[in-house]
């Protein structure tokens, strides 16, 4: 076994691989660029060392700048993490030559697997199910509308050393492709250093669901079962669970022998996925095969128990496989929900700042019911704009699905972020979207279900309701503790903080009823317009002022919320519903009524930087005329490419901003007549 192993990542990958090497008892080293000095992986691990700029290019993807990392600190052993070097075969090959072991596969397998045009003609050759498409390397735009006409729409344009999203565009017209053809080489080349792409046909009504394979040095290999990843936003993945709601036994086992064959046939070891696109009718295609350990393992982990990291490292270390195929058992569900740094608001643009709050749920398992919250950041940490915008990886394990999603839901509620942008509201709306739950999915879900944007979690009366009562049993609670202050203060109603009250719940006004029992449960009555309950709710509550999570029992249910005072308001948050609410007697809340609302300022006549980012090109010159949706300028942020366009007819009136300009949050570029 290994003395000690340099995790060449950063981030809440670089903490998941040193939390189980100190588990196994092995010494950890990390490595950071001069923007994670301060970092999470840098303060857990055992030594760390400085190996550059704060670009990934100068620091992170740098192979001989981690070599020497090795040599300075004696380890003898490299895992990759996901990223970066992960899966460059020149890198596992430069660890062989410097006798160091690389914790993961042989440098034939990445070769093969790690190139998407290769690795398709290797499934070919290997019998394996592939999807339709032109694996060689396309020249220019003409060649590539005559290789699309020739497959047929849609098709789906994908950089060949792609990962993550980066470099991918759906095309569904010769003029569609002709843009997401230049889009996704400048994309692949900024991202991977390579430009090549090459097209295959778009599957209708896809589901994303891959293969958890296993493999030693030894000849054995095994599968663990199946991911179902078909929650993506522009190619890139959301939500996670496993197993999928869609497979049946009979279409797991085979995906699962022909994910084992190809990793045979390559001399494959070590962890790694082979992805599928799955129709409708559970024919599947071959996608590719990350021959590294996937951001979505540990809904695999909760299900089989096993710990992949360490199955890893003793693959590496040139040990027999623990787990046999006949010991693999898939027990409960997990889902998993990644938290960006983003503005789903504003469709979904990169985020960059400080967590001046970060306040996950509490990580265990209670009543069968688990949390574990992979992260790579404490409060204080700062999100820039040089990496990936993945904030933390949220999992839930339950014994069923819908068990599952509730105690995600119930998860993002307790999840308290602050500084940035983030994306936890529309990760608790996809928990309680319907179809969500009932497991009807493709991987086109959030553009068909969200086609104008997301504009906000479904506001039902219920969430109203207990966003209401929430507010009241916090304000109650105040009263009655304030009028408790050395007898000062006399209570302000006939019982102790408790009364009739009128609760703001943004625009909506609800009358309620409060009153507490002896044995501390509060009833919160919502009333009609006579007076009469039209509701009424029981509460418990241990929560006190200056919590940020509100935590109680609604109605024998547990509930939780994130809270904020706002002034003489509160602002809570609840199953992704955000509201400022105030909490007044009657008579004052008939005045507050009464008071006029500030307009917000007209901004409909600028184009505004969505994102912290840099100005690449514009598309259009002062004075031009612009016709709704025409494209005006690139945005890159976070190495996406964005291409901002015209909401409207107009003219271009003045323009701010020069390509090459660093461009602020709200930035105005231009202004239109």
């Amino acid at each position: 076994m290994f003395s000690k192993i340099l995790i060449a990542n950063r981030g809440e990958i670089a903490c998941r691989v040193i939390k189980t090497a100190k588990r196994l008892g092995i010494g950890t080293v990390a490595v950071y660029s001069e923007a994670d000095k301060d970092a999470l992986h840098v303060e857990m691990a055992d030594e760390a060392i400085a190996i550059g700029p704060a670009a990934a290019a100068e620091s992170y993807l740098v192979i001989d700048k981690i070599i020497d990392a090795c040599r300075k600190t004696g380890a003898d052993a490299v895992h990759p993490g996901y990223g970066f070097l992960s899966e460059n075969a020149a890198f596992a090959r430069a660890l062989d030559e410097a006798r160091i072991t690389f914790i993961g596969p042989p440098v034939n397998a990445i070769e093969a697997m790690g190139d998407k045009i290769e690795s398709k003609k290797f499934a070919n050759d290997a019998k394996v199910s592939t999807v339709p498409g032109y694996l060689g390397v396309i020249e220019d735009e003409k060649q590539a509308v005559e290789i699309a006409n020739g497959i047929g729409y849609p098709v789906m344009i994908k950089a060949s050393a792609g990962g993550g999203g980066k470099g991918m565009r759906v095309a569904f017209s010769a003029d569609e492709v002709e843009e997401g053809f230049s889009r996704a080489k400048s994309e692949a080349a900024s991202s991977f250093g390579d430009d090549r792409v090459f097209i295959e046909k778009f599957i209708v009504e896809p589901r994303h669901i891959e293969i958890q394979v296993l493999a030693d040095k030894h000849g054995n290999a095994i599968h663990l079962g199946e991911r179902e990843c078909s929650i993506q936003r522009r190619n890139q993945k959301v939500i996670e669970e496993a197993p999928s709601p869609f497979l049946d036994e009979a279409t797991r086992a085979e995906m699962g022998a022909q994910a084992i064959a190809l990793a045979k046939a390559v001399g494959y070891y070590s962890a790694g996925t082979v992805e599928f696109i799955v129709d409708k009718d559970r024919n599947f295609y071959f996608l590719e095969m990350n021959t590294r350990l996937q951001v979505e393992h540990p809904v695999t982990e909760l299900v089989t128990g096993f710990d992949h990291v360490e199955q890893m490292i003793k693959v590496a270390a040139a040990e027999t496989l623990e787990p046999t195929q006949d010991s693999v058992k898939l027990k409960g569900w997990a889902i998993e929900s990644r938290i960006y740094a983003e503005d789903p608001f504003r469709n979904f643009l990169p985020s960059t700042g400080r967590l001046v709050t970060y306040r996950p749920p509490q990580e265990g398992e209670t009543d069968g019911l688990t949390i574990r919250n992979d992260t790579g950041v404490v409060e204080g940490s700062e999100i820039s704009v040089y990496y990936d915008p993945m904030i933390a990886k949220l999992v839930t394990h339950a014994p069923t699905r819908n068990a599952a999603i509730d105690h995600m839901a119930d998860a993002l509620d307790q999840f308290a972020i602050d500084g940035i942008r983030h994306n936890i509201p529309f990760l608790a709306a996809l928990m309680a979207h319907p179809r969500w739950r009932a497991g009807e999915l493709t991987t086109g879900f959030i553009a068909e279900e969200y086609p104008d944007g997301f504009a906000g979690a479904h506001e039902t009366p219920e969430i109203l309701h207990r966003l209401a009562v929430i507010a009241a049993q916090m304000t109650g609670f105040m009263e009655s503790r304030d009028s408790h202050i050395a007898g000062r203060m006399q209570p302000p109603s006939g019982e102790e903080g408790i009364g009739r009250y009128s609760v703001f719940v943004g625009g909506d006004r609800f009358e309620i009823d409060a009153e507490e029992s002896e044995d501390g449960t509060l009833e919160v009555a919502m009333l009609d317009g006579d007076g009469e309950p039209l509701a009424v709710y029981r509460v418990i509550s241990f929560w006190l002022p200056g919590e940020r999570i509100w935590e109680g029992v609604i109605d024998s249910g547990h509930a939780a919320a994130q809270v904020r005072r706002a002034n003489a308001s509160f602002e809570i948050t609840h199953r992704g519903v955000t509201k400022s609410i105030s909490v007044l007697k009657p008579h004052v809340g008939d005045l507050l009524a009464l008071m006029p609302e500030k307009e917000p300022p007209d901004t409909s006549r600028m184009l505004l930087c969505p994102m912290p980012g840099l100005l690449v090109s514009l598309s259009v010159s002062e004075g031009q005329e612009v016709k709704a949706g025409e494209a005006l300028c690139i945005v890159e942020a976070m190495k996406m490419e964005n291409i901002l366009r015209a909401e409207r007819d107009a003219t271009v009136e003045k323009i701010n901003a020069a390509p090459g300009d660093s461009l602020a949050v709200d930035a105005v570029i231009m202004e239109f007549a």
